[in-house]
């Protein structure tokens, strides 16, 4: 580990170029428009992708840095959803011909949140009109205690053939400290169920650094995950930023593994992985070989956005909800991350952006070199790139990367230091770097 001291600082983690902090806020409603119809054409031939944030929870996960309300009235379900849909028919506004659709992806929140009657409203609504792509990849995050089989049995049957349970730890302490209970028996019986009525690809999301968790926990709660047999496994590191959400100051430092002692709980996993046949994807993802998310990152077809690593590579991502965030290649838009500054602005009729940013065409060129990093293993740089030579030259000599037939190519170590990786040719950081506590440590 004697890596861990030198590259566990502060840094960006790279789900878009430029990272949100460095968005000059040079959108406007109408430029957005104008990106998003050349987008279309441009792209749509191809499919295009969806992204919903449902963002209601009925009790807040401490742990938790997504944007989210808590409520335990129901009320709330169809007013939000009648706004997506609102939103969406502002995008169909635009579109010169029926969107093909390669991908969805219910987030949050707790999607679960919303009865299957409603979710059914939503996807139907959505795709009314629409075409369907033959390889589509519809996915949904799940709570594995209010998920149901009629949620699964509902989505299942428009369409969704995998699915995100939220398991972080089964520690009866660390689920104290996060306010996050579900049982083994509890994700057993949802796992089945999912299985049962056809869903081909499961993944189950776990954080290492969690407050109280220690080697053994650790242990105990990947041996279980490993008996279920989830397609896929996301190793998420707790990223601890009290200052940005409140919550997380139920427990303090001291009760948080940090440096040495948080690398060793990702160590125990990824060895525990490895042995069960999981394969390294790249950002604390593996996956079982048959599934399509390692079939596409062992043919180069893997693809990284806002909703994370996907078999689909398109170019047009469509946000909808509130502070759900757009990508049209070209430019972002985050949507507003207020519930109801956002339904305001939807029955103005009114594109809620928030705040966005317009690619330059040398942003475009890291973007596509960052994509590179995260989902191909090897990338290529040229006389034209600007980037932190020094720090170029220690990635080498950390056995992090090697150069191989005029290309970069990133080492099986270097496979956890993708950020760091990236960070070497993220010119806005170089230009102004920034202070403390913008961005979580590395590790």
């Amino acid at each position: 580990m004697k890596n861990l001291e030198k590259y566990n600082k502060q840094i960006p983690r790279y789900t878009s170029y430029p990272t949100v902090p460095y968005w000059e806020n040079n959108l406007t409603e109408t430029l957005w428009i104008d990106e998003v119809k050349k987008s279309f054409f441009k792209y749509n031939k191809e499919g295009i992708s969806i992204y919903i944030h449902l963002p209601y929870c009925e009790s807040l996960c401490t742990y938790c840095a997504c944007n989210t309300r808590i409520t335990v009235n129901h009320k709330v379900e169809e007013p939000y959803i009648n706004a997506v849909l609102k939103e969406w028919q502002l995008y169909l506004n635009l579109f010169n011909a029926p969107p093909l659709i390669k991908e969805i992806h219910l987030g949050g929140g707790t999607p679960t949140f919303f009865s299957p009657k409603n979710l059914k409203k939503l996807i139907i609504e959505i795709l009314k009109g629409c075409e369907i792509s033959q390889n589509h990849d519809f996915s949904f995050e799940g709570h594995p205690s209010n998920t149901t089989e009629e949620h699964l049995q509902t989505l299942f049957n428009l369409g969704f053939k995998r699915v995100s349970f939220g398991i972080q730890d089964f520690d009866e302490k660390v689920q104290i400290a996060i306010n996050r209970f579900q049982t083994f028996d509890e994700v057993n019986s949802i796992v089945k169920t999912a299985r049962k009525i056809g869903y081909n690809s499961i993944n189950f999301d776990l954080v290492y650094g969690l407050p109280f968790q220690t080697p053994k926990s650790v242990l105990h709660t990947i041996k279980e995950v490993i008996k279920l047999k989830p397609d896929r496994i996301a190793y998420y590191s707790y990223a601890h930023v009290p200052w940005l959400k409140p919550g997380q100051r139920r427990y303090t430092e001291a009760d948080i593994p940090n440096g040495e002692e948080k690398k060793i709980l990702y160590t125990i996993g990824e060895q525990l992985f490895t042995e069960h046949n999981y394969k390294d994807i790249g950002m604390d993802h593996f996956a079982l070989p048959n599934d399509e998310l390692f079939v596409a990152h062992k043919t180069k077809k893997l693809h990284r956005n806002f909703m994370g690593y996907t078999t689909n590579s398109t170019k047009l991502l469509v946000g909808l909800g509130c502070s759900a965030i757009s990508d049209s290649w070209g430019a972002y838009s985050q949507n507003c991350k207020d519930v109801e500054t956002y339904i305001e602005k939807i029955n103005s009729n009114l594109f809620p952006i928030h705040k966005g940013h317009i690619l330059t065409a040398y942003d475009l060129k890291i973007k596509e070199l960052i994509l590179n990093i995260m989902c191909k293993d090897e990338f290529k740089i040229d006389s034209s790139f600007s980037f932190n030579f020094e720090n170029f030259n220690e990635l080498v000599k950390d056995n992090l990367v090697e150069i191989k037939n005029n290309s970069v190519v990133i080492t099986p170590l270097g496979k956890t230091y993708l950020r760091n990786i990236a960070l070497v040719f993220d010119k806005r950081f170089w230009d102004s770097i920034p202070t403390n506590n913008t961005f979580s440590l590395a590790i």
